[in-house]
């Protein structure tokens, strides 16, 4: 009880900005608090110009750090708020007012354990971005490199706990009142809110992937990680390599400065491509403030708070089915999707092949500077519930990624398609991960990882036939109700291979 009155005077709370910012729509989209709503709308309501997203944009500022951060997530779901409104949300900045640099350093002793003045020769108290996490000052250390240094904000994870349990108050309150969006998971939505935040809030997180993405490119010139400087490195507080250069999205400038925007455009296709395919971990946050130019003409890239995975299985369905946008097989990129699991197997494939092309050729068949692939992604997603598509949020990420990457590249250079440039590493990539070659590697690894299995399952045969033989075969109503469901995937060669060793390993096993 003493939740739901917290959490319903929020609610008010939350629903009398929204109205003084004319973007009650949000609550009206979820079928929450309508009478609050009404209520509100009556008493507080106002005309706002602007579009639905700016407006909610500017409330959801308005609300603070966990609002901000929930109005990015909802920038990737265009299945829930239009494409409109997602794409208004995806230029959401987190951007707020700066906290006093003297509890930045107390801060910084705390988790250190040393005074600023001998971890830093210089400290500038005057920080430099101020966003809904942290905030970064610039320093040099007494060995002098120029570093910068990200200090969490005061009470921040306070203050996230108790937005977040608000957030999950109302995911349930959606699920049971609106059996209909169930399969758009707003429970997992606000979990997955949690972990990523949960994950930005401890900044040894951050410096691991730096470090991470740092090895990936190595052998890259073309794309830098600042270098982590770990012993001043902590939960609360990440040194890193002071970077310099230019705004990637300041074409003026970097015109000036003699660099080519196409030869820039390229080398971000490449790291992007990189990212997403060759390694399956990604920036997930490749805002123009998040990444420069340096004088060499390298891409530099910092922020590592959020990042996205993506298992080789994924990044075989998203190759697949990107290469049969590109090149109108819109049969293939519907069967990729069926294989992938993301699409039942009792609706029919020809009917989503149709879906598919009614959604891409639109978009494809724009001029080519205007194709956009995050687009067409968004714009599939929002299909979702006439195929019964359950939300994947690996892939959600990566379409707000690739929206943010894809507002740069035409920035920088507006008469050349990012995208395009890439199709080619997309499709060699493939051919290697696909191919004959490719197939018989993974059949040849299947069946050593299976040999290898095989004195377990010799134990576990025994241990079945043990267990009915003295006790019967038994099975749990949950089991038998699934066993009479059809299964959502054929089974693989080399494991129907095994099922059926195994079976005759207990039918000898009981002889």
């Amino acid at each position: 009880m003493i939740r739901f009155i917290r959490n319903f005077s929020r609610l008010i709370h939350i629903a009398r900005v929204l109205a003084r910012h004319d973007a009650l729509f949000l609550l009206d989209r979820f079928g929450l608090g309508r009478q609050v709503a009404l209520l509100v709308r009556l008493a507080s309501w106002r005309k706002v110009p602007g579009r639905p997203g700016e407006r909610l944009a500017a409330a959801l500022t308005e609300l603070g750090p966990s609002f901000i951060k929930f109005g990015q997530t909802l920038s990737t779901r265009s299945d829930l708020l239009g494409e409109e409104v997602a794409a208004d949300l995806s230029g959401l900045q987190d951007r707020l007012e700066p906290f006093p640099g003297a509890e930045a350093r107390a801060t910084i002793e705390r988790e250190l354990g040393l005074p600023v003045d001998v971890l830093f020769a210089s400290f500038d108290d005057v920080p430099v971005a101020a966003a809904s996490i942290a905030q970064v000052h610039f320093a040099v250390t007494p060995e002098g490199r120029e570093v910068a240094v990200k200090v969490l904000r005061p009470g921040i994870e306070a203050a996230f706990a108790r937005d977040l349990d608000f957030l999950m108050w109302l995911a349930e309150m959606v699920e049971a009142t609106q059996p209909s969006l169930r399969r758009l998971k707003p429970i997992e939505t606000v979990r997955t809110i949690e972990e990523s935040v949960t994950l930005e809030m401890d900044l040894r997180f951050e410096a691991a992937a730096a470090a991470e993405m740092a090895e990936n490119f190595a052998d890259d010139e073309t794309f830098r990680i600042p270098e982590v400087d770990w012993t001043r490195t902590a939960k609360r507080t990440l040194t890193l390599e002071r970077v310099h250069g230019i705004p990637v999205d300041e074409r003026e400038r970097l015109i000036e400065a003699g660099f080519d925007p196409k030869a820039l455009i390229e080398k971000a296709a490449v790291a992007f491509f990189n990212q997403v395919f060759r390694d399956g971990f990604f920036h997930a946050d490749m805002h123009p403030g998040n990444m420069f130019v340096d004088d060499s003409g390298h891409l530099i890239a910092f922020d590592f708070g959020i990042t996205g995975r993506l298992d080789l299985s994924t990044r075989r369905y998203l190759g697949e089915m990107l290469l049969g946008f590109l090149t109108g097989d819109y049969k293939r990129a519907a069967e990729v999707h069926f294989e992938a699991g993301y699409v039942p197997d009792h609706k029919s494939v020809d009917q989503f092949a149709q879906a598919c092309r009614s959604v891409a050729e639109p978009i494809l068949g724009r001029p080519l500077a205007e194709i956009s692939l995050a687009r067409l992604l968004g714009q599939l997603f929002q299909i979702t519930e006439t195929f019964e598509m359950e939300v994947q949020p690996q892939l959600l990420l990566l379409q707000k990624s690739m929206l943010v990457t894809e507002g740069v590249g035409r920035t920088l250079c507006p008469d050349i398609n990012m995208w395009m440039l890439a199709q080619p590493l997309v499709e060699d990539w493939m051919a290697g991960h696909l191919g004959p070659l490719a197939r018989l590697k993974d059949a040849v690894t299947s069946t050593a990882s299976g040999m290898a299995s095989l004195p377990h399952i010799i134990a576990q045969g025994q241990k079945v036939a043990n267990m009915m033989s003295s006790q019967g075969l038994r099975l749990h109503p949950d089991t038998l109700s699934a066993l009479k469901q059809p299964p959502k995937r054929r089974l693989c060669q080399p494991c129907l291979a095994w099922s059926v060793a195994l079976l005759f390993l207990v039918l000898y096993l009981l002889k």
